[in-house]
C-alpha cells in the first residue's frame, strides 16, 4: 500500500503536498498516442531520463504483484500493471495534471515486466527465502523513501522560510 500511495503521489500529484502547489502542473490536456514522440521529446530529442524513471517506478509493482499472486501466469500479472498505468494516464487527462502519453504507458508496463522477471530470478536463486529477502529490500526502500521525503520537506520548508 505504501508503494501505491507514493506512486500515486509522484504520478498524479507531482510530489506536491497541496493543491495550490499542484496548480503549476495543471490547466492543460494533452494526449499522445504515438510512441516515443510528443511529451517524450525535449529540445528535439527523446527524453530517455523520463522513460527510465517510468520504468524504474514500476519495477516494484511487478515484484509486489508476483509476491502477492505467485500462481498467476506472466500475462495475468502484467494486466494490473498496465491497467494501473492506463488509469494514471486517464486520470492525468481528467484532472488536467499533465499529458497522457503512450510512451509512459509503455515504460511503466516495461518496468512492471522487469519486476516480474526480477521476482522469478530471486525465486530461482533463493527459493523459499526469496519473498523474505524482497520484503526486506522493500522495507529498506520504504524507509529510504520516507527519509528522503522528510529531507526534501525540510529543504522546501527552509527555502520557503529563508529563501
Amino acid at each position: 500500500m505504501v508503494y501505491l500511495v507514493v506512486l500515486t503521489w509522484i504520478v498524479l500529484f507531482k510530489m506536491q503536498f497541496s493543491f495550490y502547489d499542484l496548480r503549476q502542473f495543471t490547466g492543460f490536456r494533452r494526449i499522445n498516442l504515438t510512441p516515443f514522440a510528443g511529451t517524450a521529446i525535449r529540445d528535439g530529442q527523446l527524453d530517455m531520463q523520463e522513460i527510465y524513471y517510468n520504468i524504474l517506478g514500476f519495477i516494484p509493482f511487478g515484484i509486489y504483484i508476483s509476491m502477492l499472486k505467485p500462481t498467476w501466469p506472466f500475462l495475468k500479472k502484467i494486466a494490473p500493471i498496465a491497467g494501473t498505468s492506463l488509469l494514471f494516464e486517464v486520470l492525468q487527462y481528467i484532472l488536467m495534471v499533465g499529458g497522457s502519453d503512450i510512451t509512459d504507458l509503455l515504460g511503466n508496463t516495461t518496468g512492471g515486466m522487469i519486476g516480474v522477471m526480477i521476482h522469478l530470478l530471486f525465486l530461482k536463486g533463493f527459493g523459499s527465502k526469496a519473498n523474505k529477502i524482497l520484503n526486506g529490500i522493500g522495507a529498506i526502500g520504504s524507509i529510504g523513501v520516507f527519509v528522503l521525503t522528510g529531507l526534501w520537506l525540510i529543504g522546501v520548508a527552509s527555502f520557503v522560510n529563508f529563501g
